[in-house]
C-alpha cells in the first residue's frame, strides 16, 4: 500500500493572512491562527468528513479514485481503492456514509457494517449527471447537487450528458426521488441553516450562492440569490465549491485565495487565506471547532473560535 507523506503536528505551521472586511470575521477565528498541513502529495483532493467515532477525516483524491483516511495515530491509509471518483461525502445520525460518485453517476449510501445501497442514479429514465456534494436532514432527507463534472475525463468518464440541466435532488426518508431546482449552470456546494430552515446552494460558473426555504415535508421555495460575485468562475482562480455552516449561521465557501466568510445577512466578512487553491472544507475535531481543507494536493487543519452547525451525525460517539 502506497503511503502518503504525513505530516507531525508540529511542522508545517503556516500563518496565513486574514482579510477581514468586518471586525466580525474576527470573532470566528484568530488573526493570527496558523494553517497546519496535515499530509500532503494527492492529486486533487475533496469531499473531506469528519468520524467522530474514529477521531479520523475521510476524504476523496478524485483522479486517483481513492478514499483517503487520516488520523493524528496513523497518518494516512487508503480507505476504498477503487473509489469510484467518489467526491463529496456526509453521514447520517446512524452513522450511515452518503458518497457522490463521478464515474457511476451515484449517490450511495454505505452502512456502517460495510453493505452498499444506491439511493439515486436515474431522474425520468435518464442517469443522473454526476453527483457531487450531499448534506443530510436531521429527519433523514438527503439533498445533493448534480453538474456535469464528474463526465469530464480529468475526475470522472468522459461521456454524455444525458439530463438536459444541472440541478438539485431530495431523497425523502420513502427513498422516493424529487427535483427541487433545475436552473443552475453547476450546482455544487450546499448546506443547512443550524435550523434547518434555509438550504444553501452555490453555483460555480456563477460565482454566487443561493438560498432556499425548506418546507416541513423537505421540499424548497423561494430560490433567492444569498450573496455574489465571489470571484469570476474561472476554476484555477478559485470557485464556490465547498460550503458549510457554522453554529452562529455564518457561511463559510471556498473562492479566490481562500475561504470566504458571510453572515446571515449576506455580508462578506473577510477571506481566511489558504496555501493552495481550496476546493472543500468541513467542520472536525474532538469540539467541533476545526475546520479541515481539502487544497488540490494537501488537507489542512485550521483551529477555529466557534463551532459547526449542529448535524445529526455530531453525536455520534
Amino acid at each position: 500500500m502506497e503511503q502518503k507523506l504525513c505530516l507531525s503536528n508540529d511542522h508545517k505551521l503556516t500563518s496565513m493572512p486574514i482579510e477581514a472586511n468586518l471586525p466580525d470575521l474576527l470573532e470566528l477565528v484568530d488573526e493570527a491562527a496558523p494553517v497546519e498541513k496535515l499530509c500532503t502529495g494527492f492529486q486533487f483532493v475533496e469531499g473531506p468528513i469528519w468520524n467522530a467515532k474514529e477521531q479520523c477525516l475521510y476524504f476523496s483524491d478524485i483522479p486517483a479514485g481513492i478514499r483517503y483516511r487520516w488520523s493524528l495515530s496513523t497518518g494516512v491509509t487508503e480507505a476504498r481503492n477503487p473509489s469510484n471518483r467518489g467526491n463529496g461525502m456526509t453521514y447520517d445520525g446512524a452513522g450511515n456514509l452518503y458518497i457522490c460518485e463521478h464515474n457511476t453517476s451515484m449517490l450511495i449510501r454505505e452502512t456502517r457494517n460495510g453493505e452498499r445501497h444506491v439511493l439515486a442514479s436515474h431522474w425520468q429514465d435518464k442517469e443522473l449527471n454526476s453527483p457531487n456534494d450531499v448534506v443530510v436532514r436531521s429527519d433523514d432527507s438527503v439533498y445533493f447537487s448534480d453538474p456535469s463534472y464528474g463526465r469530464l475525463a480529468a475526475v470522472g468518464i468522459e461521456r454524455e450528458q444525458e439530463l438536459t440541466f444541472q440541478g438539485v435532488f431530495r431523497v425523502s426518508p420513502e427513498g422516493k426521488l424529487h427535483l427541487e431546482a433545475d436552473d443552475f449552470g453547476q450546482c455544487n456546494g450546499l448546506c443547512f441553516s443550524p435550523d434547518e430552515k434555509l438550504l444553501y446552494v452555490d453555483d460555480s460558473p456563477r460565482a454566487h450562492i443561493r438560498v432556499f426555504d425548506v418546507a416541513h415535508d423537505g421540499a424548497l421555495s423561494n430560490g433567492r440569490i444569498f450573496a455574489e460575485d465571489i470571484g469570476d468562475g474561472e476554476l484555477w482562480h478559485g470557485i464556490v465549491d465547498g460550503m458549510k455552516c457554522d453554529e452562529r449561521g455564518d457561511i463559510y465557501v471556498t473562492g479566490p485565495r481562500g475561504i470566504w466568510v458571510f453572515n446571515p445577512a449576506g455580508q462578506h466578512l473577510g477571506v481566511i487565506q489558504m496555501p493552495e487553491h481550496i476546493a472543500n472544507l468541513n467542520w472536525g475535531g474532538r469540539d467541533w471547532d476545526e475546520l479541515y481543507c481539502a487544497c488540490h494536493t494537501s488537507i489542512y487543519r485550521l483551529k477555529m473560535k466557534v463551532r459547526g452547525s449542529p448535524v445529526a451525525y455530531m453525536k455520534i460517539r
